[in-house]
């Protein structure tokens, strides 16, 4: 059985080798294009930054892009900390006591290797 099984697969992997070969008129692929970032302005308001401030017994992150707040981190001396989120860009920030959706999904393991 086990002769039989290996005749079976060393004809297929033989046909794999009798595949024509490729024609002489193919042509390489093109470089792939360069990733450009923009004109680099010089302007830290256009770029993504972190702000950090330390007033009395807490300590507050504002998270900016292009020039606006759009998450605002409030570590406080005592407790944890908390966001405020700028969903909508409307600039109204709504708290949340972390980023976690909270939604998990359940997950099994089907087969390690």
């Amino acid at each position: 059985m086990r002769i039989l099984l290996f005749l079976l697969l060393g004809g297929l992997s033989a046909s794999v080798f009798a595949a024509q070969p490729a024609p002489a008129e193919l042509e390489p692929l093109p470089p792939p294009p360069v990733f450009d970032a923009g004109p680099d302005t010089g302007n830290p308001d256009e770029e993504s930054s972190v702000t950090i401030t330390k007033e009395a017994g807490q300590t507050v992150e504002e998270y900016r892009a292009n020039g606006k707040v759009y998450m605002i981190k409030i570590t406080p001396k005592h407790g944890a900390p908390y966001y405020l989120v700028d969903d909508q860009g409307d600039g109204k920030f709504v708290r949340q006591e972390s980023l976690d959706s909270g939604f998990r999904p359940p997950r099994w393991v089907i087969r390690r290797f």
